[in-house]
């Protein structure tokens, strides 16, 4: 968090986190209200810190306030008030007054109406075990907030999230510090690491998202496989493409339009692919995210169990994060809506989808599995007997133009693998229909019968 410095914020910097909005370090408020004032005051004191800005719109417009030593007098009050009491200082930006609140170092802290906490650009009341857990965490610092001795950014990778957030600010030395992922002195934290550098697994091992592509419903045969390591959003995308590119698409005729129908909810993976990487335990070395796709389901893995209070019972009641900075980043730009609802989203995405049934495992891991429902199952199972059917058929017609044709040469014009010629010739002659005369070198094929 900024402390008193000479050099205060200019106009610039201001017009820069008017364009970022609200969010995990972030409050606009448009007039003075000692009561919300107070809640907000203890949130920040009771997360990272943060600072709120009066005479600002909840849109980021610059409405305006009357500064004076009585106002910043009522709002050291306020801070004195709280208990324990909460460290303030003030930055005059035109008519603009910024009240940065320090994170505290004597957690928790309350307010006349209780205890708050900061969730992404909402201050939210804290229950019993929200309080208990924090006391017992005290000293405990997040993963996404440890700031490292890493500077280097990628000026590309900071540039193409400033425009997909919609701000238009210059890039200056003062962005990566407004967006909340380096400190005063340009040292990244690991939130920075991950979304502004280009091979975030140099600095975090484990810093990667790794999809399969499975063969069955076992992890057996692997058709395709990627591990993706840039930067985290670059790993979101690339993953949605990989899943798209791994499962089928059907088509639906309506009037005179096609519409497409993907095997699984697109928007319904992508949330759980986000939910993986926001909640995952970055501490953990040795497991990374894992997408793995099989002929009847597809899962998405990641390490971390639930945090308390949060149950399987009660995902998508309560917005509780584990790398608040990771989740903050992705919501600025859209990706992430409301915190605390996308288990509810992707339960309506696989409703909706109507062959889709979703549920949640969690030992340790947080595993969402996204399975095909019996009936779509069976008439899978029919079209891949079919496109079997086809391809035994395009065998024998190669067969019977060439009998000692080779299996290299039947996988090339069949276009399937080597393993999949041998499994279809040991179809072929369990129904009695082929026969091999003489050794697997200098044989031939003989057709004992056709269906």
């Amino acid at each position: 968090m900024r402390h008193k410095k000479e050099v205060k914020m200019n106009k610039e910097e201001l017009d820069f986190i008017l364009q970022e909005g609200e969010g995990f370090k972030i409050e606009f408020k448009e007039n003075f209200d000692s009561k919300s004032l107070s809640k907000e005051i203890t949130a920040f004191a009771n997360s990272e810190g943060g600072r709120i800005f009066l005479g600002v719109s909840d849109n980021g417009a610059i409405k305006g306030i009357k500064i004076s030593n009585r106002l910043k007098s009522q709002i050291q009050d306020i801070a004195n008030n709280c208990d324990p009491s909460v460290k303030v200082d003030f930055e005059e930006i035109g008519n603009v007054l910024a009240v940065n609140i320090l994170e505290g170092s004597n957690k928790p802290y309350k307010c006349s109406d209780g205890f708050f906490i900061r969730i992404g650009p909402n201050s939210q009341k804290m229950k019993r075990d929200d309080i208990v857990k924090m006391i017992l965490n005290i000293g405990n610092k997040r993963f996404d907030e440890l700031i490292t001795d890493v500077k280097e950014y990628d000026l590309e990778l900071v540039e193409s999230y400033l425009k997909k957030a919609g701000i238009t600010s210059k890039m200056d030395k003062s962005a990566l510090f407004n967006l909340g992922v380096a400190n005063d002195k340009g040292c990244l934290n690991n939130a920075g690491i991950l979304f502004f550098t280009k091979n975030p697994k140099r600095d975090l091992i484990n810093a990667y998202i790794s999809c399969v592509r499975y063969k069955g419903i076992e992890k057996v045969n692997i058709i395709d496989r990627k591990d993706f390591e840039g930067d985290l959003i670059s790993q979101v995308e690339n993953s949605i493409e990989f899943v798209n590119r791994n499962t089928k698409l059907s088509y639906k005729i309506k009037g005179l339009y096609r519409e497409e129908i993907p095997e699984y909810p697109v928007e319904a993976i992508r949330e759980a692919v986000l939910n993986a990487v926001m909640h995952r335990d970055y501490f953990e070395k040795g497991a990374n995210v894992q997408i793995d796709i099989f002929d009847d389901k597809l899962t998405v893995t990641n390490f971390g169990g639930l945090l308390k209070p949060l149950t399987k019972e009660n995902l998508g009641t309560l917005a509780v994060r584990r790398n608040p900075f990771i989740a903050d980043l992705f919501y600025r730009i859209h990706f992430v809506e409301k915190m605390g609802t996308g288990i509810n989203r992707i339960k309506e995405a696989c409703k909706k989808h109507g062959d889709i049934s979703f549920e949640i495992e969690t030992n340790g891991y947080f595993i969402a599995r996204f399975k095909l429902k019996k009936k779509v199952l069976h008439e899978l199972e029919k079209t891949r007997e079919k496109t079997r059917e086809k391809t035994r058929e395009k065998i024998i017609l190669l067969i019977k133009e060439n009998p000692k044709i080779t299996q290299e040469e039947l996988a090339e014009k069949t276009k399937i693998s080597i393993k999949g010629v041998e499994w279809n010739l040991v179809q072929l002659k369990q129904k009695g229909m082929l026969k091999r005369i003489g050794p697997d070198k200098g044989g031939y094929w003989e057709i004992l019968k056709l269906n």
